[in-house]
């Protein structure tokens, strides 16, 4: 291209796979009026030098589900474009080296199951017999996903290239964006290096140099650059196009076939950074130097798996710079600073196997204002303003990269970068016990230690070394009173004029309900899939007090910004950092209370579902009267500064009434024992109110527009295809994690979206959606026979559809 257009419809910014993709997608959609600009050649950033590995299966069904296109696309875009993709469907071979390993092999196998992937368990020798060059005398067993595979990553993206062009998009090479034109907070064009173009739409996929390039736009990508080694080897006898891809996390290494020799990778334990916080713009086609000294420990690894190595010769070890993030997932999505501005970018050394399904699913946002189903996991608005911190980012980037291949143990915690924000109480927490967790850089408590009890977690696939503490919280909660400190919930003040009509549209419950009441409610999406599920407190005729779990904060305030009519006379006001939760939970929550404010807290004074304003200890408090845990109980809304004062009140009068500290891991084993959904595991953008249960929560007896209403109305004429339930294994030794396959009468119907241990029931449970397209009821889910699978072993289990603790919702009535 000699000169660029004046205007387009689509900028993408980044001539890599991911951008390639996202070109080829909105063309096949029929969306000509889309210019790609590459700051150099195709491929010339990180895309050139990537392994080309293709695997699917990952710990969530639509990511798997995403990686899966990728594959589904790359089979059969040779054909389709002409272009060679160097794509071969030679499978996935993964090794387990311990007893722990092929816990968690199996656990991964049930996982491939649920979400419909085929994956074999293998002994060590039926692996041999795949990958004859390795030893097998340390191998417990193998998994085999015979549809992974691979690519040659330049010739890849180049396929996608000629199909966008074949379908209209524009592609300028050697083009620099400089800036971006922002007006009233949306993107309103590019600034290059050899002029501006108008567009309405920018997506940024240019890989390492993305966090910088968005910085310009006031927008955050948390992403780092880290040096990732691999060695290509001479042709090795044996080895041949067919050879299955190998991973072998115990020696911390992957494999593939390259002309007859081997790719040979690895993740190891002490990562190192590129080495300037940013990556230079003129980075192209360039590798870093080898760094043999810090390769070696990897490479002794790998010759006790491949002896044939430590013989022939070794081509060329690759040092090439790649973009990671502080979790481990790559970051997509529209930015919740610039309306208009879509990022892709961080693809933590997976970026061809996600490259397809991400360009594909980005393509759908863009055309259709919302992702094709639930990208969660992925989504930019995960991060919080702790993620800005560009040495917080390569911290946590780095343990993440260091954690490849470690054994995902369930409910592990991330140590780096913490502690970073505190409530209040941390130090009283501490001193009490607390062993810390982390959500969206806030430390929890997730459970309390005695004295001489170990104040650290060792997760396990059994019995993890929390599960007594957390049953001694448990029954504390059930029998007597707990104190929770939720500070960390996102809490967000909507005021105004119109604050009502704003709500109401947005909010599928009636919150037009007097000043006092609180209001239990979920924001749909226009499929009628719930986006947000948060708590609502009437204050006053035009403010609203909005509650919402702790890691949904910049998400479910970007989308409640984003329906605010620009007209609208109303304003979104976080105030999370502004007011501290003590959550007080029990049987004897209302007497405590009762010792410590003047006011009447009865039950006809004050019922479920209201707030109040009450005084503790000289400070105000408004007391939300609601439960997560199934009990009665309230929360404390304290102003910051009043915090301190407040918690010692509470824990002083508590002495008497055998006031517990309980932490945020009997939360999640009290909320399964009454059925409480969780929003991203049991609830989300592909779930409506009606399959998940919570129709209750639903106005459709009333006349009121919300969003979503006409989807839940066009989904409620007709049968459900799927309904949520809960499961319980008798066999109190079983462990659920969540993913474990469901059968009803042998047939797979559907898997765990949440589960764990049930202290007052003293069995494990967990919750799922049995799905069957001729339609779900009441009878059909009753009148099956039911299995779980787990790690590979189908075990009975009971099904259940009122919660198994307080079904009729007496205790938290009282």
């Amino acid at each position: 291209m000699t000169e660029l257009p004046e205007s387009a419809k689509v900028v993408i910014v980044g001539g890599g796979i991911v951008g390639c993709s996202v070109a080829y997608h909105l063309g096949r959609m029929g969306w000509s009026e889309v210019l790609v600009v590459e700051r150099d050649r195709l491929t010339s950033g990180s895309t050139w030098h990537a392994a080309g590995l293709v695997g699917q299966l990952r710990s969530h069904a639509s990511i798997t589900r995403l990686l899966g296109y990728s594959v589904e696309l790359y089979a059969r875009l040779e054909a389709e474009t002409g272009q060679a993709t160097g794509f071969r469907q030679n499978g996935g071979l993964r090794l387990a080296c311990s007893r722990e390993r092929w816990t968690e092999l199996r656990r991964q196998a049930t996982t491939a199951r649920s979400f419909g992937l085929e994956m074999h368990l293998l002994t060590p020798r039926e692996a041999q017999e795949l990958w004859p060059l390795m030893t097998v005398e340390d191998v417990v067993g193998a998994a085999f996903l015979p549809t992974d595979g691979q690519v040659n990553p330049s010739d890849v993206t180049l396929a996608l290239a000629k199909g966008a062009r074949a379908a209209g998009v524009a592609f300028g090479e050697g083009v620099r964006v400089v800036d971006f034109v922002i007006e009233h907070g949306r993107v309103r064009g590019v600034l290059t290096d050899r002029g501006r173009v108008r567009c309405e739409t920018v997506v940024l996929c240019a890989g390492q140099w993305t966090r910088d390039l968005a910085a310009r736009a006031g927008v955050n990508v948390p992403l780092v650059s880290l040096q990732h080694q691999y060695v290509i080897s001479e042709p090795i006898p044996g080895v041949a196009p067919g050879l299955p891809t190998l991973r072998d996390p115990d020696r911390l290494t992957y494999y593939k076939e390259e002309v007859g020799g081997l790719v040979m990778g690895g993740y190891e334990p002490d990562p190192l950074p590129f080495p300037s916080d940013s990556v230079p713009a003129d980075f192209s086609f360039q590798l870093l130097d080898g760094d043999f000294d810090h390769f070696e420990p990897l490479m002794r690894l790998a010759l006790g798996r491949v002896p044939a190595l430590e013989t022939v010769g070794i081509k060329r070890l690759v040092n090439g710079p790649e973009s990671f993030t502080p979790d481990g997932n790559f970051i997509l999505g529209e930015a919740p600073e610039v309306r208009g501005l879509f990022v892709a970018a961080g693809f933590n050394a997976f970026g061809i196997a996600a490259g397809g399904g991400a360009g594909m699913a980005l393509a759908e946002w863009i055309a259709h204002g919302a992702p094709p189903f639930d990208l969660w996991p992925v989504d930019i608005r995960r991060f919080g303003r702790h993620a800005e911190d560009i040495r917080w980012v390569r911290t946590r980037t780095l343990e993440a990269y260091a954690r490849h291949y470690a054994i995902a143990f369930p409910q592990e915690e991330m140590t780096s970068g913490r502690p970073l924000r505190r409530s209040p109480l941390y130090d009283r927490l501490a001193e009490h016990g607390a062993v810390f967790g982390e959500k969206l850089g806030f430390e929890r408590p997730n459970w309390f230690a005695l004295p001489g009890e170990p104040r650290e977690e060792r997760p396990s696939f059994e019995r993890p070394n929390w599960f007594e503490a957390v049953a001694r919280e448990h029954r504390a909660c059930r029998e007597r009173v707990a104190l929770f400190d939720q500070s960390s919930f996102g809490k967000f003040l909507l005021v105004g004029r119109d604050a009502e009509a704003v709500l109401s549209w947005l909010c599928a419950n009636d919150i037009r309900r007097p000043v006092g009441r609180v209001i239990y409610t979920q924001m749909l999406n226009p499929r009628g899939g719930i986006e947000c599920d948060v708590t609502v407190a009437r204050l006053a005729s035009d403010r609203f007090y909005i509650v919402t779990g702790t890691g949904f904060a910049t998400r479910d305030a970007d989308w409640i910004r984003r329906h605010i009519p620009e007209q609208a006379h109303c304003t979104l006001v976080d105030v999370t950092g502004a007011v501290s939760v003590l959550s007080l939970m029990g049987p004897r929550s209302r007497e405590l209370l009762a010792e410590l404010v003047r006011e009447d807290v009865s039950n006809e004074a004050f019922p479920f579902s209201h707030w109040r304003r009450l005084h503790v200890a000289g400070a105000p408090v408004d007391a939300l009267r609601v439960t997560y845990v199934g009990e009665l109980g309230y929360e404390l809304h304290v102003p910051t500064e009043f915090a301190l004062t407040v918690f010692d009140a509470l824990m002083e009068a508590g002495e008497a009434f055998g006031l517990t500290l309980a932490g945020y891991r009997a939360i999640e084993t009290l909320r399964l024992e009454k059925g409480y959904r969780a929003w991203g595991a049991d609830i989300g953008p592909d779930h409506s109110p009606l399959a998940a249960g919570l129709g209750f929560a639903v106005k459709l007896a009333t006349d009121l527009p919300f969003l979503g209403r006409e989807a839940l109305e066009e989904e409620r004429r007709k049968p459900l295809t799927r309904r949520f339930a809960g499961f319980m294994v008798d066999d109190p030794e079983v462990r659920l994690w969540g993913r474990e396959t469901v059968y009803r009468n042998g047939e797979r119907v559907g898997w765990l979206t949440s589960a764990g241990f049930g202290h007052t029931v003293a069995r494990s449970l967990g919750y799922g959606y049995v799905r069957h397209e001729a339609g779900v009821d009441r009878d059909f889910l009753l009148s099956g026979t039911y299995e779980l699978e787990v790690a590979g072993e189908r075990v009975p289990a009971r099904i259940f559809l009122e919660p198994p603790y307080d079904p009729q919702n007496r205790r938290i009535r009282a």
